[in-house]
């Protein structure tokens, strides 16, 4: 029974970390996503509870084996199609918010600030920075698109 344990604690251990960090698969770019972090540690969850369940039923321990992967290996397939169609509908690439205009809700200046855009879908607040220092409240334009941040000047 003890394998069992450790293989589930080990995949819940993987579980917590593609969690916290991100799949940790994603950087190696194996196979399209064959592997994903979070399906091994379902799989691996999956295999210790389906041992521990088979060997405590007082079936011989090669039962316990036995189902335990084939338990696992249903779970790793099943999570790996609903991570590839959670993952198609995504909204994938963020839209370009250069030509927005909006209102600094902070003061911007060359290291930072905040403002809210009035596009669509711009429902939070976006990390700005501008050339020149723009007071908080004022009418903004955004010129340049960097990751999340933006670039703006005074309207």
């Amino acid at each position: 029974m003890l394998p069992f344990l450790i293989v589930g604690g080990v995949g819940l251990a993987v579980l917590l970390i593609s969690l916290i960090v991100g799949d940790i698969f994603d950087h190696f770019e194996i196979g399209e996503g064959a592997i994903s972090g979070t399906a091994l540690g379902i799989a691996a969850v999956v295999f210790g509870a389906a041992g521990v369940f088979t060997s405590q039923s007082g079936l011989d321990t090669i039962w316990a084996y036995v189902l335990g992967a084939v338990f696992a290996i249903a779970a790793y397939a099943l999570a790996l199609v609903v991570i590839k169609r959670l993952t198609k509908t995504s909204d994938g690439a963020p839209l370009s918010a250069i030509g927005l205009t909006g209102v600094s809700t902070s003061p911007i200046s060359a290291s930072g600030g905040e403002v809210s855009l009035d596009g669509p879908g711009e429902i939070e607040r976006r990390l700005a920075y501008s050339d020149e220092p723009i007071a908080e409240g004022l009418r903004i334009r955004v010129i340049a698109h960097s990751g999340t941040r933006v670039k703006v000047i005074p309207e």
